[in-house]
């Protein structure tokens, strides 16, 4: 009996350590966005990185199009092993929702998020307003005036925008979003007195707020960035709503927990690292850390929010 039981005893061992075995081939990140961009260089700093803790290669994978749709999508659907991480941003709230993909929140299972950069409202140098109240004030006075810009029709910087018209009771419709390719030709936009004010990152304008161009009225987060320390957040001025975008990692659904926890353990760890640090702040980057758990439920979260904004904004199909 004893004999049995040590025999038992080991094989267990043994099964445990197997499980573990893991990576033992390379591992694939995919970015649901294009080479170059914010979200790719977050990709690959963290691949480097898990290369080096694991001792494996970890390499990233550009899928994209139909608007986060397809990278997405192929991470979701991969072999649930381990071996396909997706660095999943914000559009996974969305995307479904706007009728480009029956993919949801639900078809992941998530790791850990690294980051959240909160959008920022921006007016001109010498605008009149030398705060969100006055802005706000005379939007709601004076519906169709005013030109917002920031991203495209139904990005997070317009979303962001509606979100916290809609704290203050304001329609949506009163200012008109004039669509750009990004966050750059919008502050190219408000530079040149073509709209009126900008929602986007605060880093994305950086250099026209600091020598004095532009000048940011508030972020919306949930408390100051201790790097634009002088930025009040709405919150703090009686406005509840906080916006903005977010990357972190996660895999197929089904994917082994031992595997989740291990990948969990390994990023928390990159995530908390003075190198991670250093390179969030050269790329303008906020960081903010969530495990499994906590990540879960911000995601879960999130798609509700976004469902609420998306038809407050009139972007949901008929």
């Amino acid at each position: 009996m004893k004999k049995l039981l040590v025999i038992f005893l080991v094989l267990t061992i043994v099964v445990s350590i197997f499980s573990l075995d893991y990576p033992r081939k390379t591992v694939s990140i995919i970015c649901p966005w294009g080479a170059g961009g914010g979200t790719d260089r977050v990709a690959r700093f963290l691949a480097d990185e898990l290369s080096k803790e694991f001792g494996v290669p970890f390499v990233v994978v550009n899928k994209t199009g139909g608007g986060g749709a397809v990278g997405h999508g192929a991470g979701a659907y991969a072999n649930p092993d381990g071996y396909t991480l997706t660095l999943v941003t914000l559009e996974i709230a969305t995307m479904h929702w706007m009728g480009l993909t029956p993919l949801t929140y639900e078809d992941f299972d998530y790791i850990a998020q690294v980051n959240f950069d909160p959008a920022g409202l921006i007016v001109k140098g010498d605008s009149e307003w030398n705060s969100t109240v006055e802005l706000l004030v005379d939007v709601a006075m004076n519906p169709g005036k005013y030109l917002f810009s920031g991203s495209g029709a139904g990005t997070i910087w317009d979303l962001s925008r509606i979100g916290m018209f809609n704290a203050v009771g304001i329609p949506p419709d009163y200012t008109v979003w004039v669509p750009t390719t990004g966050a750059a030709p919008s502050v190219v936009e408000l530079l040149g007195g073509h709209v009126d004010a900008i929602t986007c990152s605060i880093p994305e304008a950086w250099p026209q707020i600091a020598s004095g161009d532009l000048k940011a009225l508030a972020i919306m987060a949930d408390e100051r960035d201790p790097r634009y320390s002088n930025i009040p957040t709405l919150k703090e001025i009686g406005i509840d709503w906080s916006s903005g975008t977010w990357r972190g990692i996660a895999v197929p659904k089904g994917t082994p927990q031992e595997i989740k926890d291990l990948l969990e353990e390994k990023i928390i760890k990159i995530a908390h690292s003075q190198a991670f640090k250093d390179f969030m702040d050269k790329n303008g980057f906020g960081i903010k850390i969530r495990g499994s758990q906590e990540f879960t439920e911000y995601v879960a979260d999130q798609d509700k929010v976004w469902r609420e904004v998306l038809e407050i904004g009139g972007y949901l199909p008929e």
